[in-house]
């Protein structure tokens, strides 16, 4: 379950009134269909409901399907997974294909670079024909007599600490997910916690690396955070509340008999609590500042001072939540409320995050949309009575490939490094893994992605490295490079397929960021299928990473685009497009889609869209707002009866949804969420070939959102539409599917099957 929202301007309530939704004809369908099966769909059962708000009353008469425990939900659930294998019957070889196409790409065994902390190399890897990795380490190259010693003390081989595959084959292999995973500081201990229903309740376990078992007194239920003292025998964790909130902060003191002692609890039932790593605790907990709403302070130690990453109003300013900037203060409990501002972006830079070393602050970074990162060297000499601009400290700014989409860090563990790793990635680059030596100003590329299996077809390239190419990044930083010697390569496929970004003039005249990626071949002609992206909330931008399965639709022709929409970015962006503006989010996406077909990149019947999660709600909003813009849609695990969850504040995660989508015990904000919600909004007329899907365990968007909504689908919308319209539940796995390396396959090429299918292409690809 993820979002909510608000107030609806009077130009909106036209727009749902005005003939954009066509009167609902059974007789005379406008729609081309895709070949149907003989059996028809499921017909849900409906039990009256009556539900009042605001002085307005509305039926629901598939409200019971919120009970999840009830056998009728799981009766209808089946049903409706044998009415989608009936659906795509005819399309099972190409979904066979598909399967046997992306696994032809994955090398046999994949494996991380070993990466150093102390003593010892952390690396893993997935062991051939096996679904999950393996954490595992080797003592590094020492001298000759720690090598006698430690010999002596034990063999000096790869110690496997963490397997995956053997905690899914103990569990019956239903489903396994490992969400925290850290290593004592003094690497004796492991502790991790595990959930193995779906439904994101991870159980802690601490596992003894000399002896190898888990400690059967560590075991607590609900956590989700972990975080190690610097002794190494008491760690810190945070449980959950009923609604699965991070609440509350627990030390537990390995080798003792003592009770887990409580250290915090959050009563604001709208904030949550996490723990990071801390040296000890025995100071108790310290006040950094009051809370204020919508600011927030990141914190990172180094040598008395505390240097802080925070978007508090600047004095003179009386907005909050603007923008990031960095400050410092003495680390000392009387001088936390004494900052000092040290550092502000520059124009078009936006700070995200930091990273603290030794002789090293490393700043993530935005610039112009684009990711970057740069190190800065620590302490920071300034005078402190003035602050300064990045550009004016003279940072390094880590040499990344042109065709940049993602930078991802490494573990980094190691706090006297002058090494930090990244993961960096695009849509035309297979994944880099790169140690960037901020002392040396030099970097290393230690791994790329390999992808087999393509037989000739796409031709790879290597690209130069360049921080500057097409966005005008770091002007200042350009002499740095020019005596260097040529910088190593790595390499991409952009000689096989074209990414460009461009941006697409909104309703409002916001510039909404919009990027395509399709074949070289690939000609603008109008003719070709596209698959759009979306998702638009929570501050997040799309994954515009390496994906080896997206060759099987762009060898086919298609286009993918991506979507940035108001929601999701940083700042004002994220800010455009939550609560009371939820609406630009969609009309953004709209807006995308039109320009798609208008332009000629797409043929106007064959363009797709595709939204996960709290995605899944901007593309239903989209559909009902516009049928005849999209011809198919996929919505995965999506957040579609968004009023009438958040009308429940005990259902997980709701109250803190209300930040995003606002509050509808608000009757502005009710209103407005009600006319966009897109369970409450479906309408009469011809619906789209939609593919959704939903897992039963699901504890962030309940099963029932997606279920409701294709069986109001069939109620109320064209019947002949509403049989290309099918609901695939996964019984066993969670939010985020069952995650396993292979099984992911047969999702996607299911995925790409229905589009296929949806656009009448079958016989194209026989």
């Amino acid at each position: 379950m993820l979002g909510k929202r608000g107030l609806l301007p009077c130009a909106l309530r036209r727009l749902l009134a005005s003939s954009l939704f066509s009167s609902r004809s059974h007789s005379s369908c406008a729609r081309q269909h895709p070949s149907l099966p003989s059996v028809k769909p499921p017909v849900a059962k409906k039990i009256p409901f009556t539900f009042s708000a605001h002085g307005k009353t509305w039926e629901d008469p598939y409200r019971w399907m919120s009970d999840t425990n009830d056998s009728d939900l799981v009766e209808y659930l089946s049903r409706e997974n044998a009415y989608a294998e009936a659906f795509m019957a005819d399309a099972s070889r190409l979904h066979q294909r598909l399967v046997g196409e992306m696994r032809s790409r994955m090398p046999a065994k994949v494996s991380t670079p070993p990466e150093c902390w102390g003593p010892w190399s952390y690396y893993q890897y997935i062991p051939e024909g096996k679904e999950y990795p393996v954490l595992c380490r080797r003592l590094r190259h020492l001298d000759s007599f720690a090598k006698a010693i430690l010999s002596y003390m034990r063999s000096y081989r790869e110690e496997i600490l963490l397997d995956w595959n053997e905690i899914a084959e103990q569990y019956g292999m239903c489903y396994v997910h490992i969400g925290a995973c850290r290593i004592s500081p003094d690497h004796k201990l492991l502790a991790y916690t595990l959930d193995i229903s779906g439904n994101e309740s991870f159980s802690l376990q601490v596992k003894d690396l000399e002896s190898g078992h888990v400690i059967p007194s560590s075991k607590v239920e609900g956590v989700v955070s972990l975080a190690w003292a610097g002794d190494s025998r008491c760690l810190l964790y945070t449980v959950c509340d009923e609604t699965q909130r991070p609440y509350r902060v627990f030390s537990m003191q390995l080798g003792s008999d003592l009770v887990d002692k409580v250290l915090f609890t959050e009563n604001d039932r709208s904030c949550c609590v996490y723990v990071i790593n801390t040296k000890q605790v025995n100071d108790g907990l310290w006040l950094v500042r009051k809370r204020v709403s919508g600011v927030q302070y990141f914190l990172e130690h180094h040598y008395g001072f505390f240097y802080i990453l925070t978007n508090a109003p600047l004095e003179g300013s009386n907005s909050t939540g603007d923008g990031y900037y960095l400050a410092r203060c003495i680390a000392e409990k009387s001088s936390l409320a004494e900052w000092q501002v040290i550092v502000l972006p520059g124009q078009d830079t936006i700070f995200q995050d930091m990273d603290i070393f030794q002789e090293h602050l490393v700043l993530s970074i935005q610039q112009k949309g684009l990711p970057l990162s740069c190190s800065l060297n620590i302490p920071i000499d300034l005078d402190l009575e003035q602050h300064v601009e990045l550009k004016d400290l003279n940072p390094w700014f880590f040499p990344v490939p042109s065709c940049l989409s993602s930078i991802s860090p490494g573990s980094n563990h190691d706090f006297s490094s002058s090494i930090y790793r990244l993961v960096i990635s695009s849509l035309v680059m297979p994944d880099v893994v790169v140690d960037y030596d901020m002392e040396k100003q030099d970097f290393t590329v230690l791994h790329q992605e390999e992808v087999v299996g393509l037989n000739g077809q796409v031709k790879s390239s290597s690209s130069d490295t360049t921080v500057f190419p097409n966005v005008g990044i770091t002007e200042f930083q350009k002499d740095q490079y020019s005596d260097k010697r040529k910088w190593k390569r790595w390499t991409g496929l952009s000689e096989a397929f074209s990414c460009e970004r461009i941006e697409v003039v909104s309703h409002d005249g916001f510039m909404v960021p919009l990027t395509i990626l399709c074949a070289q071949k690939t000609k603008h002609n109008g003719e070709s299928p596209c698959l759009l992206h979306g998702y638009g909330a929570y501050g997040e931008v799309l994954d515009k990473s390496w994906c080896s399965d997206h060759i099987s639709l762009l060898l086919r022709g298609w286009i993918l685009a991506y979507a940035d929409v108001r929601g999701g970015g940083e700042g004002s962006s994220h800010q455009s497009g939550t609560r009371a503006l939820k609406m630009n989010s969609i009309y953004d996406f709209v807006a995308c889609g039109t320009y798609l077909v208008d332009k000629g990149f797409v043929h106007k019947n064959r363009l797709a869209a595709i939204g996960c999660s709290a995605g899944g709600l901007l593309v239903g909003a989209a559909i009902n707002m516009h049928q005849n813009l999209f011809s198919a849609a996929i919505l995965k695990v999506p957040f579609l009866d968004i009023c009438n969850t958040l009308m429940n504040p005990s259902l997980p995660l709701t109250i803190l949804d209300y930040d995003e989508f606002g509050d509808p015990r608000n009757p502005s904000e009710f209103q407005i969420i009600r006319h966009y919600s897109p369970y409450d909004n479906i309408t009469q007329g011809c619906y789209p070939p939609v593919l959704v899907t939903a897992s039963f365990h699901d504890s962030r968007v309940g099963v029932w959102e997606a279920a409701k909504w294709v069986a109001r689908v069939r109620e109320k919308t064209c019947r002949t539409c509403s049989r290309s319209v099918i609901l695939k539940t996964n019984m066993n796995g969670g939010h985020f599917g069952e995650g396993g390396r292979y099984i992911h396959c047969d999702d996607t090429s299911f995925e790409y099957a229905f589009l296929i299918k949806a656009f009448g292409m079958l016989d194209d690809d026989k």
